[in-house]
C-alpha cells in the first residue's frame, strides 16, 4: 500500500559529547546536525531545512540561536523558533513538526539543543565569561513556540521551595509511604532502579557516564556522593554539568524519497500528546500520581493503535527516581523488567541532563533502537518542571495506518480531582511527607514539608531548628503533627 507521500517521517538523529569543553551551544547544535544528516545519509537534507526550531538554552543567551545554527549548516529557513523552559520541549517540537509537515507547512525540519554548561560553570568558577556568539539588536528574537513551564507558584515561593531537588523528593517521601516501605527499604529500592539506568548508560556510547554502579554507591553519602534532599544524594539526581547537544531531522515522505535517503532509516512518529498537572504542586490530589501522565500516556497509545504491552523500547523522562515511579505507575509499566528497562539512554543522571534537551537526545536514541528493531514500537516520555507539564511519542519504523495524531488532552486531566492549597496558614497540621536539604558540607540546612490541615487541605512549610532537621533526617515522621506558623515556618510538636 503506498505511503502518503505528506507523512512525517524520522530520518535522522545526531549527538555529540565535548569532553573537552570549550564549544559554544549553537556549533554544539550544528554538530549534531550534521551528525544527523550523516545518519540520513544525506547532506542535501541541511541545506534544505525550511524550519528550525531550537530547545531553550540555559548556559547562553542568544536572540535567535536558530539563525546561528542555520549559517553553520548551509540551511536558509523560512522560519526560526525557540522554546521557553521545560524538559517536555523537545517532545513537544516533534509533535508539530509531524502536524506541520503532513500539512504541508512544513517539509524539512530541523530540531535542535544543546548546553555547554559544565564549560561555563568552569570559567564562571574563574571569574570569566565564554567569547561566544553574540548577536546584536538588529537581529529579530526567534518566535517562542513553547512557552516556559511555570514553576514558582505562592505556596512554593513564600518558603523557598524553587528547585527540583528539593520538590522531587517530597514526591518520593510520599512513593514510600504508599508502598509502605521503611526508609531502609526504600533506599534498597532505589539503589537498585538507578543501578539498573546506569548498566544501561554504560553501553550507552553517548552517554556523559559510562560507569555501572551498584546500589549502596548509588544510596550511600560520601566525599563524592553528597546528600542533596534526602533520600537523594549527588547520584540520584539529574547530572547537568555536561557540554553535551542532539538533533533531530524530520522530513516528508516526497522528500525523503526523492533524496534517496534509504528506507531503513525511516522512523515514522505514530502519535503525540500533550497533558499538564497543576503547576501548584500543593494542589494535586496526591504528591505520588500525576493524571496527565496517566491520560496523556494512554492517549498516545490509544492513537497509535497499541497498548502498553506491544511497545518494546521504552524511555521514561529521568529527571529523579519519583519521576521514572510515578510515570511507571501511571503508564503500567514495572519498574524491574531486565526484559524492558525504563531507558534507553541510561537517564539524565548518567547519559547526561543537558536541561530542556535531554529528551532530544532520548528520541534519537529511541529512533536508533527502532531502526535495529524494524516493526517494533517505541514511546518516549517527557516532562517539564516538578512533574508539571508532559509530552509523550509513539514510533515506529513502519507508517501509522491512519496517519500521524496529535492530541492535547487536558480536558481529561481537569477532570480530575485537586486539593484546596492554603498559601497562608496558622495552626495545627500533620505531615504528608517532607525532605530535608543539605549545605555543600553535608549538613542538614533546612527541611521542607507538605502537611494536610484538620479540614483536608495542604500547606507547604519550611523547618529550621536544629531538633526538628534531626528528626526529620533520621526517622519515619508520617502522620506527625506539626505546628505551623503564619511566615510558613513550623515546628514538631
Amino acid at each position: 500500500m503506498p505511503i502518503d507521500p505528506r507523512t512525517p517521517v524520522l530520518v535522522g538523529g545526531g549527538q555529540v559529547d565535548e569532553s573537552d569543553g570549550g564549544v559554544e551551544p549553537v556549533d554544539l547544535i550544528a554538530r549534531a546536525a550534521r551528525a544527523a544528516a550523516e545518519e540520513a545519509g544525506s547532506a542535501r537534507l541541511l541545506e534544505m531545512v525550511d524550519s528550525i526550531r531550537i530547545v531553550g538554552l540555559l548556559s547562553w543567551r542568544y536572540r535567535d540561536p536558530g539563525a546561528l545554527v542555520a549559517e553553520r549548516i548551509g540551511a536558509r529557513p523560512r522560519r526560526s523558533g525557540y522554546t521557553g523552559n521545560g524538559g517536555s520541549t523537545p517532545q513537544v517540537l516533534v509533535n508539530v513538526a509531524a502536524e506541520e509537515i503532513a500539512s504541508g507547512v512544513a517539509d524539512v525540519v530541523l530540531i535542535g539543543g544543546a548546553e555547554s554548561w559544565r564549560t561555563r560553570m568552569r570559567l564562571r568558577a574563574r571569574g570569566e565569561r565564554p567569547a561566544w556568539s553574540r548577536q546584536d539588536e538588529s537581529v529579530e528574537p526567534a518566535d517562542i513556540v513553547v512557552p516556559d513551564v511555570p514553576m514558582e507558584a505562592e505556596s512554593e515561593r513564600r518558603i523557598g521551595l524553587d528547585r527540583p531537588s528539593f520538590v522531587y523528593p517530597l514526591f518520593e517521601q510520599a512513593l514510600r509511604i504508599r508502598a509502605g516501605h521503611t526508609i531502609t527499604e526504600h533506599a534498597a529500592v532505589l539503589g537498585d532502579l538507578w543501578a539498573r539506568f546506569s548498566v544501561v548508560a554504560a553501553a550507552n556510547p553517548h552517554a556523559w557516564l559510562r560507569q555501572e554502579f551498584t546500589p549502596e554507591e548509588l544510596t550511600t553519602p560520601s566525599d563524592s556522593n553528597r546528600m542533596i534532599a534526602t533520600p537523594y544524594p549527588k547520584l540520584l539526581n539529574s547530572n547537568n554539568m555536561v557540554d553535551q547537544g542532539a538533533a533531530l531531522l524530520m522530513c516528508s515522505v516526497e522528500t525523503a524519497t526523492r533524496l534517496q535517503i534509504p528506507r531503513s532509516t525511516w522512523v515514522f512518529p505514530q502519535s503525540g500528546t500533550e497533558s499538564h498537572d497543576t503547576s501548584a504542586i500543593a494542589e494535586r490530589a496526591a504528591l505520588d500520581r500525576s493524571p496527565a501522565i496517566r491520560h496523556g500516556g494512554r492517549e498516545a497509545l490509544a492513537l497509535a493503535g497499541v497498548g502498553i504491552d506491544d511497545v518494546e523500547h521504552v524511555d521514561v523522562y529521568s529527571c529523579f527516581p519519583s519521576a521514572v515511579q510515578v510515570a511507571a505507575g501511571e503508564l503500567g509499566l514495572s519498574t524491574d523488567d531486565p526484559a524492558r528497562p525504563l531507558t534507553c539512554t541510561g537517564g539524565l543522571t548518567f547519559a547526561g541532563g543537558p536541561w530542556n534537551n535531554y529528551s532530544t537526545h532520548a528520541i534519537a536514541t529511541v529512533a536508533s533502537r527502532l531502526r535495529a528493531s524494524p516493526g517494533s514500537y517505541g514511546l518516549v516520555t517527557a516532562n517539564s518542571g516538578y512533574l508539571t507539564k508532559h509530552a509523550f511519542g509513539v514510533y515506529r519504523t513502519e507508517p501509522p495506518a491512519r496517519g500521524f495524531r496529535r492530541l492535547d488532552v487536558q480536558h481529561l486531566v481537569d477532570r480530575e480531582p485537586t486539593v484546596r492549597a492554603l498559601n497562608s496558614y496558622v495552626g495545627q497540621a500533620v505531615i504528608e511527607s517532607w525532605t530535608v536539604a543539605h549545605d555543600r558540607t553535608g549538613a542538614p540546612e533546612r527541611a521542607f514539608v507538605a502537611v494536610r490541615t484538620p479540614d483536608g487541605a495542604r500547606a507547604l512549610a519550611v523547618i529550621t531548628s536544629t531538633s526538628g532537621l534531626a528528626a526529620l533526617s533520621r526517622t519515619d515522621v508520617a502522620g506527625q503533627p506539626v505546628d505551623v506558623r503564619a511566615d510558613g515556618s513550623a515546628d514538631l510538636r
